[in-house]
């Protein structure tokens, strides 16, 4: 899924959930690359994004910038090394720290128990540049640009790429419109 993008370490981001920019170049590849519906690989990769809601950033800022000012922060901050960082930023599941970006944006940085990717960055929640969204809409928009792609988005094609990875089928109309407007920031 992520073999071409590299993530520094010690930061452990999963840019599927939280980079708009490699969300597209993901759908766009997968959308050129899938053989046929719902490949194990393929599905596999959309379940790593899980089941809750997300922070997704869509700002100008590249992934080696973001990564570059977060890790010049802890750097000058003198909080790099694994232990320096795990008293800093609190080692509970419910411990975090906040930092701003160049651009205004603010991320979330936790501690995550691993000997080589400790710090677990995401954008954080209601920051600039960045909107929440549900796991199942995203799913359901990488879905329906990989194997529909139409322009007209009907509820029938949604259930039929939805179904591909598990999906219920759609009931609420606001879920058909979150998801439609997910496509729409896909396709730019």
């Amino acid at each position: 899924m992520t073999d071409d993008f590299n993530v520094p370490e010690p930061l452990l981001f999963n840019p599927l959930k939280h980079y708009l920019h490699f969300i597209k170049a993901f759908t766009g590849k997968r959308s050129e690359e899938e053989k046929y519906p719902g490949s194990k690989e393929f599905i596999k990769d959309l379940k790593h994004l899980g089941s809750c809601v997300m922070d997704v950033y869509r700002g100008d800022l590249s992934a080696d910038q973001i990564f570059s000012e977060i890790k010049q922060f802890l750097f000058l901050n003198h909080i790099l090394s694994k232990d320096s960082y795990g008293k800093w930023a609190g080692i509970s599941f419910r411990s975090y720290r906040t930092i701003n970006l160049s651009d205004g944006s603010r991320w979330t940085l936790k501690y995550y128990d691993n000997e080589s990717r400790y710090i677990h960055i995401f954008p954080a929640r209601s920051s600039p540049f960045t909107f929440r969204i549900k796991a199942n809409t995203l799913k359901s928009a990488i879905l329906y640009q990989v194997f529909a792609g139409k322009d007209y988005v009907s509820e029938d094609d949604l259930n039929k790429v939805r179904a591909l990875a598990g999906l219920s089928p759609i009931r609420e109309i606001a879920d058909v419109e979150a998801i439609t407007e997910m496509i729409e920031m896909l396709r730019v």
